[in-house]
């Protein structure tokens, strides 16, 4: 049978002006290329948009903010959840996916997200709220269904389960002990799913 995963949603609050929106988070996008968060100011970013200030904190309340829905709109796209014949491919190839994402740009800016967290507790609730939270439950329903159909152990803590499959992928961005290379991306799915199968 086939799993189709549920769809990855977002609440976006208050109606915005898309267009401008969608400018702001190039824009940023854009600057991150050359400039780190850290040294990112709005003023950079609404000049670089072509908008003013007061446009941009109308919808966001600080450039943390802007830097996590710009890494949103550009990696969930690339990293989602597509449909396979069975809850291991759908996993494996996600993961997959995800390591290839993060080892490059991407990767340096959740780091620099991670890292502006750790004195701004505001910053890593915004990015789990945006981010992490939407995507757990996701995979949380793959892993539900593969116990479901017997794939994998009946006595898995779920939450324990998606940081086996997860936590090691955050583990090499933010320590950089080793690369999320190829190689990488080609064994930790396969270690991560036969954990669920025996846990």
């Amino acid at each position: 049978m086939t799993i189709i995963p549920k769809l990855e949603k977002r609440t976006t609050g208050r109606p915005r002006c898309q267009v401008a929106r969608k400018a702001i988070l190039n824009a940023t996008a854009r600057l991150l290329e050359q400039t780190p968060l850290q040294n990112l100011a709005i003023e950079n970013i609404a000049k670089e948009a072509g908008v003013g200030k007061a446009t941009i904190y109308r919808w966001w309340p600080n450039k943390a903010a802007i830097v996590i829905d710009a890494f949103f709109e550009e990696v969930v796209p690339r990293t989602s959840f597509e449909t396979a014949a069975t809850a291991s491919e759908i996993i494996a190839r996600q993961l997959g996916r995800m390591i290839k994402v993060l080892s490059g740009h991407q990767g340096r800016i959740v780091a620099q997200i991670i890292a502006e967290g750790q004195s701004k507790p505001d910053v890593l609730e915004h990015f789990r709220s945006v981010f992490l939270r939407d995507r757990r439950a996701v995979v949380r329903g793959v892993i539900e269904k593969g116990i479901a159909d017997g794939e994998f152990s009946p006595d898995l803590d779920l939450e324990t389960a998606i940081d086996v499959v997860y936590g090691p992928v955050w583990y090499r961005l933010m320590v950089g002990h080793q690369p999320l290379d190829r190689a990488f991306a080609e064994a930790l799915p396969k270690l991560s799913i036969a954990a669920l199968k025996r846990l």
